[in-house]
């Protein structure tokens, strides 16, 4: 396995790669690093974009093979939720076809590997309340205002 740190505008962020897939994107209090393997430098270009808002989503490999089935279930939908908009925990259980599931997707979301490019940022509580976020409530807002979501 190999990573990488780098800098962003909300802090250290450390990308996991394996196998030519990335497995994680944490924010990190580590020093930045540089790995030179072609997904983890694809992945900090695309980070970078996104950063100064020129890219609104991301294409490198990811693997989430150790998931949960319904974990994998609600990652996949958090990638369809476009740049710009949100979703609610309720939204996105109802498109899983889970409808009463709303805290299994909350849990799903804090379990989320792949931060950013699995946008669980943009999922919101149903009366647009800020809940949860792995990096914390700041950098979660931080990222809608990155998207142009106030």
């Amino acid at each position: 396995m190999a990573y990488s740190i780098i800098s962003s505008p909300l802090g250290n962020i450390k990308l996991q790669e394996k196998n030519g897939e990335i497995t994680s994107i944490q924010f990190s209090d580590e020093v930045v690093i540089k790995s030179e393997t072609p997904v983890l430098q694809t992945a900090e270009k695309q980070l970078r974009e996104y950063f100064s808002g020129k890219r609104k989503s991301f294409d490198f490999p990811m693997n989430f093979a150790s998931a949960t089935e319904f974990q994998k279930r609600v990652w996949t939908e958090l990638k369809k939720i476009p740049y710009g908009e949100t979703r609610s925990y309720k939204q996105i259980a109802q498109a899983i076809g889970a409808k009463d599931a709303a805290r299994a997707v909350g849990g799903a979301n804090n379990k989320n590997p792949i931060l950013i490019a699995i946008p669980c940022h943009r999922v919101i509580g149903v009366k647009g309340a800020m809940t949860g976020y792995a990096g914390g409530i700041s950098i979660k807002e931080k990222l809608l205002k990155i998207e142009g979501v106030t």
